[in-house]
């Protein structure tokens, strides 16, 4: 089915690459007969489960468009939102006290076309450019007879089964694996790092092989990718060049000619358009406090819940976020300065640079919900 603009979407083989046991709700386990990685209907039946269990839904306003949320004029003073809302094509504005923003970061796709001089008329193959969001390949690859993978920087490919033939993440997001990462020096957690990555398979010989493994990216999870590469259906490529008519040039000068369709799996774009820029402002890179509260609010009584990449579920992180949340709106949370704020977003800045080299983005987080949890109290 068509999906509309500004929604988010999923294809439908889609299944969670964090198992059962980290992502659930501290309050709401998932059913003991669900798999360990849930396919999409199963993590829809959950959240259904979990609404009905706290009658949540009598408090959802359902297929109800946010068209703007702005300071209320006494704002200074009380903290207040004026939120418009538009149902059934009339328009309502109401007052809140305070405003959590939820609408997640996977609603626009990032089209960089302007970096590839192109004239597109394509041709029987089938190809796809990604940089780590390339899941959706292994489902597009069946019915074609060739899948060729563009990569600009390499990944770290993990599989959903992993020692012993325990889920990926019990193991690997443990407190104490959290605490060597975060202790120990940067070129023996790189070592490490790439040690256990390799035993599955050698990343270098299938071109995978990260082009700098100090800068620290989230891994893929795909149980299938190196399969497919070994039997010759996914061929790996470098980073892609330039688009003609019926082909595509790589960096390496290598040329693949009829091209049937082209797959950008290159990200998202930010989007806020009911927030103004003085609120939330947006150039692909976003900094807040803590990874939630805007700063130069003159009251803390707006909140982003997940726009973060942990390394780990986001349901978890985004429950410990809402929880501290909701604790400073109600002023049980202290909260501090704005030059604490800035010295914060500072710190935040450096720690991304020394990860990954560059600020592409201001939510990739390591997030210690050990740490959080003590914010929370």
């Amino acid at each position: 089915p068509e999906v509309e603009d500004g929604r988010a979407s999923i294809y439908e083989s889609v299944v969670t690459n964090t198992s059962k046991e980290m992502m659930c709700y501290s309050d709401f386990p998932i059913p003991e007969g669900y798999p360990n990685f849930l396919h999409n209907t199963k993590m829809m039946e959950y959240y259904k489960q979990y609404a009905e269990r706290f009658s949540l839904l009598k408090y959802i306003q359902f297929n109800t468009l946010v068209c703007s949320v702005k300071k209320h004029p006494n704002f200074s003073r009380t903290g207040q939102w004026e939120v418009t809302t538009e149902k059934d094509g009339k328009k309502e504005t109401s007052i809140f006290d305070a405003v959590m923003v939820c609408n997640g970061h996977h609603t626009d796709p990032y089209y960089p076309l302007e970096s590839f001089p192109a004239k597109v008329k394509l041709k029987r193959l089938c190809f796809v450019l990604t940089l780590k969001y390339i899941n959706k390949n292994v489902k597009v690859k069946r019915s074609q007879s060739k899948v060729y993978l563009s990569t600009r920087r390499g990944c770290w490919v993990m599989s959903r089964v992993f020692d012993q033939g325990y889920p990926c993440d019990i193991c690997f997001d443990t407190r104490f694996q959290t605490l060597l990462r975060n202790t120990l020096p940067t070129p023996i957690v790189t070592w490490l790092t790439e040690k256990k990555m390799n035993e599955w398979f050698d990343h270098a010989h299938y071109g995978l092989q990260p082009r700098d493994s100090t800068q620290f990216k989230e891994p893929l999870f795909n149980d299938e990718l190196p399969s497919r590469i070994i039997c010759g259906y996914v061929i790996v490529k470098p980073n892609l060049t330039e688009f003609t008519e019926t082909s595509v040039k790589f960096n390496d000068g290598t040329i693949e000619e009829n091209i049937d369709v082209v797959v950008f799996a290159t990200g998202y774009r930010y989007s806020f358009p009911f927030l103004d820029e003085s609120i939330l402002k947006v150039e692909n890179k976003i900094f807040l406090y803590k990874s939630v509260f805007p700063k130069n609010l003159e009251k803390a009584t707006l909140g982003v819940v997940g726009l973060i990449q942990p390394l780990g579920p986001i349901m978890a992180a985004s429950e410990m976020q809402a929880r501290w949340i909701t604790r400073v709106f109600k002023g049980l949370c202290k909260f501090p300065s704005q030059d604490e704020i800035q010295k914060d977003i500072e710190l935040k800045q450096k720690i991304l640079l020394t990860r990954y080299a560059f600020i592409l983005s201001g939510f990739r987080v390591n997030l210690n919900l050990n740490c959080s949890l003590k914010k929370v109290k």
